[in-house]
């Protein structure tokens, strides 16, 4: 009898997920309230409704008997999945207090900090004038939404700063902590039983917003010294939190022979992330982090991942525009491009409007070495407001 999946997202960066359901011989139903998604066009059974409204969303799985649920590619999605697994009736999903410990930035802050792992260090009320620079972030927001770096000849603008933050945020809440600088990366893991499978680093940054990920590659040579310790963290905190099998995927920056933990998640990366890993390495990112929630083991079959010269990037605006087209200002090999905005639509400034997802392919680390610096200086490519 096939079995029926509830994919919790309809977003363009949940499409793997979908396919691999799919493919695997599910019948799947995707849910979310923006008739213009993706999935929602695309999917053969699309559900409309606000799957944050838990009851209803509860009502909607009894009724169409199914059998398991997949959170997609947003935080919320996750949170909603362990909210509907609060008897345990589905895999894959850690506990509802789980979730908030990891979603939540301070209460993540405050576990972490607990259990000694290195996190920024968050300023409380009356030490908030001996620590500067600090940034101010919502503790609920996502892709870089209410964060505001403030230093010391600014400090007149930190309760602008939280007020910001606070906008941006459901629960109406922020934090205050040091603001780290360094490399950002993250470090995307499959657990078993509290232990790392399968692990990848990837080089992250923001150019268009220095607070959302838009350009990013595998590193193939990250120092095995630092990768250790990050293993043992990620470890630690799986035994910690008893976290289920599944990814884990974590954002850190790196100063030096130093490294913080900055965000941890166990839902899936946006922006076609896993693209970026099986175009890079051939791995099965979408299916591995599928297996779980359907209750399949992983499978990582018996081939030596390779290593290919991909980089993803996010084509954002800084600021509002119109947008006409792109004019590339040195050739590529464009390995992939799936395009979100029409021409002639208005689009705004980052994180809020997408242009298109490129995938870009070289021969070598130093070809790749060379356009990656030509992305990060947005030197790459135009966008015009014509044709």
């Amino acid at each position: 009898m096939m079995q029926k999946v509830l994919l919790v997202d309809t977003n363009l960066s949940s499409a793997p997920i979908y396919r691999y359901l799919v493919d695997s011989g599910c019948e799947v139903f995707v849910i979310g309230s923006n008739p213009n998604d993706f999935l929602a066009k695309s999917a053969n059974n699309y559900i409309n409704l606000d799957y944050s409204n838990v009851d209803q969303t509860r009502k909607i799985i009894e009724e169409t008997n199914i059998d398991y649920i997949v959170p997609g590619c947003n935080d919320l999605s996750y949170q909603v999945c362990a909210a509907l697994n609060s008897k345990g009736n589905y895999y894959g999903i850690d506990t509802v207090e789980t979730t908030e410990i990891i979603n939540s930035k301070d209460k993540f802050r405050t576990f972490a900090t607990k259990i000694g792992l290195q996190v920024p260090r968050v300023i409380s009320g009356e030490h908030v004038d001996e620590i500067w620079p600090v940034i101010v972030k919502p503790v609920d927001a996502y892709s870089g939404r209410g964060m505001t770096i403030v230093r010391k000849a600014e400090q007149h603008e930190l309760q602008s700063a939280i007020d910001h933050a606070k906008e941006f945020s459901r629960s109406k809440t922020c934090i205050v902590e040091e603001y780290v600088e360094g490399q950002l990366y993250s470090h995307s893991a499959f657990i078993t039983d509290g232990n790392i499978v399968a692990d990848f680093i990837v080089e992250e940054h923001g150019t268009a917003n220095p607070f959302v990920v838009d350009t990013s590659r595998v590193i193939y040579d990250f120092p095995l010294e630092m990768l250790s310790r990050i293993r043992d963290g990620i470890a630690l905190l799986a035994k910690k939190l008893k976290l289920v099998d599944g990814l884990v995927h974590t954002q850190f920056i790196k100063n030096g022979g130093s490294f913080w933990l900055i965000e941890v998640t166990r839902r899936c990366p946006g922006d076609l992330y896993s693209h970026l890993i099986e175009l890079s390495t051939g791995f099965n990112y979408a299916e591995t982090y599928a297996r779980p929630f359907v209750k399949q083991e992983f499978s990582f079959g018996k081939n030596t991942l390779k290593q290919s010269w991909v980089m993803r990037h996010t084509i954002f605006q800084p600021a509002e525009g119109v947008f006409g087209s792109i004019q590339f200002n040195f050739p590529i090999l464009i390995e992939k491009m799936v395009p979100i905005s029409l021409a002639g639509g208005m689009i705004k400034a980052s994180p809020f409007g997408r242009i298109a997802l490129i995938f870009l392919r070289k021969n070598s680390e130093e070809e790749l070495s060379e356009l990656f610096q030509k992305t990060l200086n947005r030197s790459l490519y135009t966008i015009q407001e014509t044709h």
